[in-house]
């Protein structure tokens, strides 16, 4: 029985990384796109090989649509199946509303929104031509929710990508593929050596009713698991995993 294959965008590093691997775990062959992490994407490839699995890796900026034609392109090339594609690029820019410029609005929603847009849809052509019953999944924050200052991009992009993942399920229902997200809160994306940082962490943490960040792992595990046949009657919804941070009234405590 051919092995099931995962695309994960932005798998170079961070919460990327972890989908990837986790991914691996269950027993997917991996393909592991990057922009600019070379060596992280390396190194992905590396552990995910040490699993037993494949692991192919594809450089590209999906901000583009040269970028998202260069990574669909490639994954072609290297694989002959898709059943799941993770849309995971993105960036974060913080700026007042009153100071925001047009280039920082156009670099966020040309990777977090019209990036994603793009893939989502090469990776949903491909599932049809293969007449296979796939899942994309959509990382998203639960700033499109949440309401922080300097986030109106950067929120309003997340909150589009929510959007997305409902008017796309009801698209791609006739065809079986099921499109889903998850929306993460604060994730650590590796142990600070910093103590400065650790205590900044810490007092972040200690506003979240779990008293922690999530782990990179625990996303990825998120993933697998909404792409596995036990989720398989879920589609249009995201997945909030913030350790309860949208649930009090953000106060300092006495």
């Amino acid at each position: 029985m051919d092995r099931k294959v995962a695309l994960v965008t932005g798998s170079g590093r961070g919460i990327g990384r972890g989908i990837a691997l986790a991914f691996a775990r269950a027993g997917y062959d991996v393909c592991v796109n990057y922009r600019s992490s070379a060596e992280g994407a390396e190194a992905v490839v590396n552990d995910i090989r040490a699993m037993g699995r494949r692991a192919e890796k594809v450089q590209a900026d999906i901000s583009t649509i040269e970028g998202v034609d260069k990574l669909y392109t490639g994954f072609r090339e290297l694989f002959d199946r898709l059943d799941v594609s993770v849309q995971n690029s993105g960036i974060t820019r913080m700026k007042p509303f009153l100071e925001t410029p047009p280039e920082l609005f156009d670099e966020v929603m040309n990777t977090d929104l019209k990036g994603l847009y793009f893939c989502a849809q090469r990776a949903a052509r491909i599932m049809v031509e293969l007449g296979t019953k796939g899942t994309l999944i959509h990382i998203s924050s639960n700033h499109a929710e949440g309401t922080w200052s300097n986030s109106t991009v950067y929120a309003a992009a997340k909150a589009a990508v929510n959007k997305l993942s409902k008017n796309m399920a009801l698209d791609l229902a006739p065809h079986g593929i099921r499109v889903v997200g998850i929306a993460p809160g604060y994730t650590l994306l590796g142990e600070p050596k910093d103590e400065r940082v650790r205590g900044h962490i810490a007092k972040i943490a200690s506003h979240i009713p779990l008293n922690r960040f999530a782990t990179t792992n625990e996303v990825g595990e998120a993933a697998v698991f909404l792409a596995s046949d036990n989720a398989g009657y879920m589609t249009g919804t995201t997945v909030y995993m913030d350790g309860g941070a949208l649930l009090p009234v953000w106060a300092e405590k006495a």
